[in-house]
């Protein structure tokens, strides 16, 4: 028989025994599709995490405390409370470095009216819209003569504008935050979330105002740098290191009291655990094309059983093994890339749903949907090739006296 010939069997075995293909696609069906989508909301979610640390500012390098060890047992990161608003005003002298906006955060109790809400208060400078790529949807941000005179004036997210004051105009407007008058004079433009931190539930005033009136300290939780272009990022995070050793008096063999982190350093830590992740779910939905294949052998070895004496009428007429070998392992791999149809339709499919319904970012692409392919072939062949081999190896008078 030719291989075209082999393949209208194929589906005319497939359609007189409908109820029964069709379960057995349906391990196949789950595993491609399941893989498909998990591919797609991985890669989706890798995509949006990149845009959002991209997003959290130009060329940027956060500067944190180090941490401290007790009993040569570590505090953790930030245990050491080492960096100054002194430390921000020496880095602003290097060429490398275009905007420096050292920060301070507590929570903030604001009070308008007869509404109140609490939310993340962050005390930093006028650099702060430059440094971390925050532009303001509505007034202003408050300038570098309003931080060193400490003026009492606030910017605040969309999140605190809707949950606080319930359609009205914010700006102008003067607000309680723990206590203290506040005079909000702008709206930050809705950035969303990045990972558990809102960037929309916050309350931004100056940080002279945040450490004299608020906080009550000195010390600063946390420096955000912008280097002054990618090339020179490195250059940047050079002259961070050697500025602050300066000014802590650092030994030479001392470790830094300081963690620099950069946004390469973010991206590729978040790409990691995103792909790990999706590796894993992949590897479980992987198991059904697995459990689907066995299901394909067992109708397979089923479908030779019944059509024994058809197999020995096919030799008795001039059939070669590798005729039925041939005619069997089509079956198997038509049985397989059917299923594999369907689920790529399911998973892409599904991805979409997630996207719409679920407000997940999800990217399809054409390389799982050739893997999943070319696996559910490779199911059809795997487990297709021992029962062609039984049905090949079938001696014609054996099977024809087959009841």
């Amino acid at each position: 028989m030719s291989f075209i010939e082999c393949v209208r069997i194929s589906f005319r075995s497939i359609r007189a025994n409908g109820l029964r293909s069709v379960l057995t696609m349906l391990g196949i069906i789950i595993g491609v599709a399941a893989v498909i989508a998990m591919v797609a909301i991985g890669e989706g979610t890798s995509t949006s995490v990149a845009s959002q640390i991209n997003g959290l500012g130009s060329n940027l390098l956060i500067v944190t405390p180090g941490q401290a060890t007790q009993g040569r047992v570590s505090l953790g990161a930030g245990s050491l409370n080492t960096l100054t608003m002194a430390d921000a005003e020496s880095l602003m002298q290097k060429e490398a470095i275009s905007g420096v906006a050292p920060s301070v955060n507590a929570r903030g109790q604001i009070v308008w009216g007869s509404n109140n809400y609490s939310s993340t208060l962050e005390g930093t400078t006028a650099d702060f819209p430059q440094v971390r790529n925050v532009e303001v949807g509505q007034g202003r941000f408050f300038s570098n003569f309003e931080v060193k005179m400490q003026y009492n004036v606030a910017v605040v997210g969309t999140e605190v504008v809707s949950n606080l004051f319930k359609g009205a105009n914010p700006v102008g407007q003067t607000v309680q935050i723990n206590r203290i008058p506040f005079t909000i004079i702008g709206v930050l433009q809705s950035q969303g979330s990045s990972g558990m931190t809102n960037n929309d539930d916050r309350i931004i005033i100056p940080i002279t105002t945040a450490l004299s009136r608020l906080t009550g300290g000195k010390n600063v939780g946390s420096i955000y740098v912008s280097a002054a272009s990618s090339e020179l990022m490195e250059k940047a995070q050079q002259d961070i290191q050697q500025v602050l050793r300066a000014n802590h008096k650092l030994r030479p063999q001392a470790e830094d009291d300081f963690r620099i982190t950069s946004q390469s350093d973010i991206l590729s830590t978040a790409q990691s655990v995103s792909s790990s992740m999706t590796a894993l779910l992949s590897g479980i939905a992987a198991i059904s094309l697995i459990v689907g294949g066995i299901g394909v052998m067992n109708i397979m070895l089923v479908s030779v059983t019944e059509r024994t004496r058809e197999i020995g009428i096919r030799k008795a007429i001039g059939a070669k093994r590798g005729d039925i070998l041939r005619q069997f392992l089509i079956e198997a791999v038509t049985l397989s890339l059917i299923g594999g149809v369907i689920g790529i339709a399911l998973g892409v499919g599904a991805a979409f749903l997630v996207s719409k319904l679920g407000q997940m970012a999800t990217s399809i692409s054409l390389s799982p949907i050739m893997y999943a392919f070319l696996t559910s072939t490779l199911v059809g062949v795997i487990f297709g090739v021992y029962p062609a081999r039984k049905a090949a190896q079938l001696k014609p008078i054996d099977a024809l006296r087959y009841e």
